[in-house]
This record gives C-alpha cells, sequence and structure tokens, in this order.
C-alpha cells in the first residue's frame, strides 16, 4: 500500500477523553475513530488487525468442528420472554417496538437465537453434536462506556454454542473449545493465561467456565497465579489461604468494654492482639422466589476474620438460587436487634456462615451483641447450634495457594475470552428438546464460547508498545513491513517503487511511505503505526547497488 494514495492519518495530540494507552494509541496512528461514546468506526489500518484476529480464531475452530453462521443483530422480545430473560437481562440490553408495536432488542448475547435456530432444525439425537460459531455485532448499553475498546457499547465478538446428547459430549467438546483458544492466542503472538473464573448468571452453579487474559497493566480483571501448583483463578474466584496463623486456644467468655470501637483492628489494638484473632460479623439479606410467584426473605450473619473482606462472587454463588442478595440496612439490623459494630451470632437464634479459614475451635473476640461491649473467648464450635463453613473471602497478595504454602502472584489482565457450560439452561426454558435413542425427550446440554474481536485488538496495543507508539506482534501487524526511502531524485523514486513491487510480488505486506515527508515526519508515524520491520533507505543505498 502506498500511503500517498491511502485513507490514513496519524495525530499529534491525545484526545481528552482517552484514559487507557491503547485508546490513545488507536485513536492517535489512525486506527479508530470515535463515533459518539463507547461507539467506534473501524479504520482500513484497524480492519486489517480485526481481519487477522478473526481469521486465525476461524481457523482453530473449525479444528472443533464448528461451522460458521451468521445470526441476525436484532432479536425479537418473544425470544427472550420465552426464555425468561426479556425482564431479568440488566439496562444494558437496548429494547425497542416496530411500528405492528412487536418488541424487538440489539444482541448483546445469542443463546435465544441459537437455541430457537436449534429447535427448529434438530430433533433426534443422532444430530448431536451441534458446533456453530458467528462473528457478529453486539451492543450493550453500558453506563459509562470508558477505556476506549477495552469498555465500550457496540463491538465485534466471536460467539460459538454447542449442544450435546450428555455431559461426556459437552466437557469433550469443552476441552476442544479450551485448546482452540490457547493455540488462538498464541498464534497471535499474546502473552496470555488461561484461569478458572465465574460463570455469574450465565452458567449453572458448578459447572466448568474458565477465562482468558491478556497480561497487561492496565487490566481491570486480578488474576490469581501459582506457578509451580499450575493453578490460575481470577481473583472473584480464586482459593487460597492465609497460611499458618497463631490462634487463641479455648478460653472462657469475658465481656470487655470497648466503647466506641466498632472495628476490628480498632478492638484488636485495644485488646493488643492480632487482628485474626478478631472476626467480622456481616449480615445478609438474601431472597428466595417460590415457584407461586411469592418471595421468601432470609437474614444471613457471615463471619469473617477480623482482617479478611468477603468476596460477593463468592456469596452470590453460594446462593446461587436466591433471586436477590444484599446487605442488611441499618432497619434491618435494628429489626434483629442487633447493635452494628457490636454484632455476632453469640446468643442468637440466626443463620450463620462461617469463612473457611476460620478455625472453629479456637476462640476470637466478637461483638457483645449490645452497645460499646465485645466479648473474648467466643468459640463458634462451643458457643452457637449451627453453622455452615463456606470459602467467602477475598484472596489477598499476602496468600498462600491451595495447598496452603505456595506463595501466589496477582497480576493484571483484561478478559478476551470467556467459555461456559450452560448445561440445558435455555433448551429447558425454550422447549427445545430432541429423542434419544429410547425415543425419550430429552434437553441437550450447551456450551457457550466468546473472543471479544474488537477487545483483542485493544489487548495487544495495550500489552506491547512503548512511549513513541503500537508495537504490534508480527501475526496480527496490519502489514509486515514499513518501508521508506529518504530522497528526492527521480531515479531514486524509480528504485524504490521497483523494490516495493519486488516486496510485494515476494508475498510480503508492505507500506510504502512516498508521501515525500522529512525523516523526522515519517519516523514518529513509523513509530506509532508500529509494524513488525521498518525499512528506510538512503539515496547512497541506492547508488551502492548500481
Amino acid at each position: 500500500m502506498k500511503l500517498s494514495k491511502s485513507y490514513w492519518q496519524t495525530y499529534k495530540e491525545v484526545p481528552s477523553d482517552a484514559e487507557v494507552v491503547s485508546h490513545k494509541l488507536l485513536l492517535r496512528a489512525g486506527f479508530i475513530n470515535k463515533t459518539t461514546g463507547g461507539i467506534y468506526t473501524y479504520l482500513p489500518m484497524a480492519v486489517r488487525v480485526l481481519n487477522k484476529i478473526k481469521k486465525i480464531v476461524s481457523s482453530e475452530l473449525e479444528k472443533t468442528g464448528a461451522q460458521e453462521v451468521l445470526m441476525s443483530f436484532v432479536t425479537p422480545g418473544d425470544l427472550w420472554k420465552k426464555s425468561g430473560r426479556w425482564n431479568s437481562m440488566s439496562a444494558e440490553m437496548v429494547r425497542f417496538s416496530d411500528r405492528k408495536n412487536s418488541d424487538f432488542c440489539l444482541s448483546a448475547t445469542n443463546e435465544e437465537t441459537i437455541t430457537d435456530v436449534f429447535s427448529k432444525t434438530i430433533n433426534s439425537y443422532k444430530q448431536l453434536p451441534v458446533n456453530l460459531y458467528q462473528i457478529n455485532t453486539k451492543f450493550r448499553d453500558e453506563i459509562r462506556p470508558r477505556f476506549g475498546l477495552l469498555r465500550c457499547r457496540e463491538f465485534i465478538m466471536k460467539d460459538a454454542y454447542t449442544f450435546s446428547l450428555d455431559s461426556k459430549s459437552m466437557d469433550e467438546i469443552y476441552d476442544d473449545y479450551f485448546h482452540a483458544y490457547s493455540e488462538a492466542f498464541k498464534k497471535m503472538g499474546l502473552d496470555f493465561i488461561s484461569v478458572e473464573a465465574d460463570g455469574g448468571a450465565m452458567a449453572d452453579a458448578g459447572s466448568k467456565t474458565h477465562e482468558f487474559q491478556v497480561i497487561a497493566d492496565n487490566g481491570e480483571d486480578e488474576i490469581v497465579e501459582v506457578k509451580n501448583l499450575n493453578y490460575a483463578a481470577n481473583i472473584e474466584t480464586a482459593k487460597t489461604t492465609r497460611g499458618n496463623l497463631d490462634f487463641c486456644q479455648k478460653v472462657n467468655i469475658e465481656k470487655v468494654l470497648t466503647k466506641d470501637l466498632t472495628k476490628c483492628g480498632q478492638v484488636a489494638s485495644l485488646l493488643n492482639i492480632p487482628v485474626h484473632q478478631t472476626l467480622k460479623s456481616l449480615v445478609y439479606t438474601v431472597t428466595f422466589t417460590k415457584k407461586d410467584g411469592s418471595n421468601k426473605l432470609a437474614y444471613y450473619m457471615i463471619l469473617l476474620l477480623g482482617d479478611d473482606e468477603i468476596n460477593e462472587v463468592k456469596l452470590q454463588n453460594y446462593f446461587s438460587a436466591a433471586s436477590n442478595i444484599q446487605k442488611a440496612s441499618d432497619e434491618d439490623i435494628e429489626n434483629l436487634k442487633l447493635v452494628k459494630g457490636f454484632m455476632s451470632p453469640y446468643m442468637l437464634e440466626i443463620s450463620t456462615i462461617v469463612d473457611d479459614s476460620i478455625d472453629v475451635n479456637s476462640s476470637y473476640v466478637v461483638g457483645a451483641n449490645l452497645k460499646d461491649y465485645h466479648i473474648k473467648g467466643f468459640c463458634i464450635e462451643r458457643d452457637i447450634q449451627s453453622y455452615k463453613k463456606v470459602d467467602l473471602r477475598q484472596t489477598k497478595s499476602t496468600d498462600f495457594g491451595p495447598d496452603g504454602v505456595s506463595p501466589i502472584k496477582i497480576r493484571k489482565g483484561i478478559e478476551v475470552g470467556h467459555i461456559f457450560q450452560l448445561g440445558s439452561k435455555y433448551t429447558k426454558s425454550m422447549d427445545a428438546s430432541i429423542l434419544d435413542k429410547n425415543g425419550k425427550k430429552v434437553f441437550p446440554l450447551m456450551g457457550c464460547y466468546g473472543i471479544g474481536i474488537s477487545r483483542t485488538m485493544a489487548a495487544a496495543v495495550e500489552q506491547s508498545n512503548d512511549e513513541n507508539g503500537i508495537i504490534w506482534p508480527a501475526q496480527i501487524a496490519p502489514y509486515d513491513i514499513y518501508f521508506a526511502v529518504i530522497g528526492k531524485k527521480d531515479s531514486t523514486k524509480v528504485l524504490s517503487n521497483d523494490l516495493y513491487e519486488e516486496l510485494r510480488n515476494s508475498g510480503l505486506e508492505v507500506v510504502f511511505d512516498d508521501r515525500g515527508l522529512g525523516p523526522g515526519g515519517m519516523f514518529k508515524d513509523s513509530d506509532l503505526l508500529g509494524l513488525p520491520i521498518r525499512l528506510v533507505l538512503g539515496e547512497r543505498d541506492f547508488e551502492s547497488t548500481g
């Protein structure tokens, strides 16, 4: 491509709304143009990168037996109502009505559409497994789009869906996709890590789910890694330990005055003990929706070591059947006859959940359920009738891995891929059944596999750049070579054009900077563009070749 005839322009100024490196550089280097908040036009250089990412992804998916489809960007509301997600999906989904007053939405995800396609075309176990994917536009109305392509409203995504007869087949396909994703990101030249993740509302509780994270300093996600254990997980779901802690032996209950001291750290300081010998008491309201549509409200007290924090993702996963979970309000606390800052399950009838890191046979300092008082010597095993132990604490940098001895490392990452096992959640809700070999009606098990194509482009820039511009991995760079010649002789121009054609004919993708700029301007643009090879020749180079 000759730059004199191309649609490409670079900019000196950093856009005022650009916060992260990829946003700044992709705008300055002429890859994207902002249409409006969270919506961008991909310019020719970006399209070349996106196409290379798509090609690598498609090539690896086809090895799993996946076939490409293209689903509609606009989805009828009836499908979402059938699955039960029309009202439960967040405000990020854009809904609208057509002239006939029929409900529609812009596709934020496509489980409903693909399940509808499946139900209309597949009816026998002999036709399974089904493995389909698309690369298409998605729209999610982010309340605060930011970070350019990393958190935008309209984006390009690869989403794949599989249908299997049984768990064995679903697991096999899941493993195929895990391998395909790993190979795809390797072939893109990215430093990435696959981690155990949280499936959220998408996946059934306990089902397999992994994220693929590109390592980058500006990543929004925190990744817990223990290399010698080959263990990695998103910090939201990481299973780590505190290591060996010195807990207090079981002693008798003793009430102590702790006037105006409502924090565990304050109480520990007063009593001259480690904070982990105190317990933090949190109260949550959990709502369960019954089959008849009515709600049942329950209160739970969560106990953590005094210097730990609650991981609400783990809490939500534990109460996966609940329709709502939230911290108890001050009014709730008062109605339960509790005193904020001085709470505990001592002498109290309330469902109690104890974090795994707590030794239930040791003694702790907890609230006395009386203003300005705590008690020493509280022992869970002795002093409350029933409880459940659950891993609910937030991982900290000082933690150890699941083995209790290997230190963890917390890294920053950008999620570019996520794979789930959906089970029969959508096939059941949308009555997408088939007949098994005995002629019995069964609901196939689904898998869902996503890659953010446009996000991957931005993540590559976040990972690989310097103070001068982008440094593209060779595998997804828009071109292989930036070629320029310094000199104005007619003979030099002819020879440089001949060399450009020779490079192209050899199969290389070449940007030929024939705009006639001085060396300074050419080098700055070349640095911004970030191609793997820069070839700059002067008039003497041509003279020496005769």
